[in-house]
């Protein structure tokens, strides 16, 4: 592994990297205002783990695809942002999940916001192209372990600090969701607020030009 003098600037960039105000934080953000705090901690799970699909494929150079296949990549941004726009639309027209479903089918609603969250992770090309940029300024090619598996230790080092960023996101959200009256229109504008946020993030996925 390299020496502690580049550890230490590894982890200080990841830190500030991880909260830098950015899509996953505002989707957490957007699903525990939408769906509750339940289905805020399941969509930070499913953040972190789409996360180690980018890790792995940074240590196994898959990355690096995009760099050469411009078209893989804009394949990819475009499902990315669909995916997040189509998000978006069921909150703002749909019903409300929660509090139309009965007590033994609401617990659902979590469970969709994971697997809803590892999709997006996933679909989203910009967090392949962070990992293979960034990780491999700290690798050291004459380390005993081999490159792959440093990238695959930092990557999951990094992938943990943008998680506990999340979790913060997740715990303010619900903070203020509490604080706020609860009723049926609170409910109805919390959703309004929670696809807005997923739209933006989808078209503005759409239209970057990186």
């Amino acid at each position: 592994m390299p020496g502690s003098d580049v550890l230490a600037a590894f982890l200080l960039a990841a830190a500030v990297f991880a909260y830098m105000p950015g899509p996953a934080m505002l989707y957490a953000t957007a699903q525990t205002i939408a769906r509750g705090r339940r289905a805020g901690w399941m969509a930070s799970l499913g953040i972190h783990l789409g996360g180690y699909v980018h890790v792995a494929a940074a240590a196994l150079g898959l990355a690096a695809l995009f760099s050469l296949v411009p078209a893989a990549y804009l394949v990819l941004k475009l499902a990315g942002a669909t995916y997040l726009v189509w998000l978006g639309a069921r909150f703002l027209f749909g019903r409300a999940e929660i509090a139309s479903l009965p007590e033994d089918l609401a617990a659902l609603s979590p469970r969709r916001a994971f697997w809803e969250s590892v999709m997006v992770e996933v679909l989203n090309p910009k967090t392949a192209l962070f990992f293979v940029a960034f990780l491999p300024q700290f690798a050291d090619p004459s380390a005993a372990l081999p490159v792959w598996m440093q990238l695959l230790v930092l990557g999951s080092v990094v992938n943990l600090l943008f998680s506990s960023a999340d979790v913060c996101c997740v715990l303010l959200a619900d903070r203020i969701a509490d604080t706020l009256k609860r009723s049926r229109r609170f409910e109805r504008n919390t959703r309004r607020v929670g696809g807005g946020i997923l739209i933006t993030l989808g078209l503005n996925l759409a239209l970057s030009r990186q």
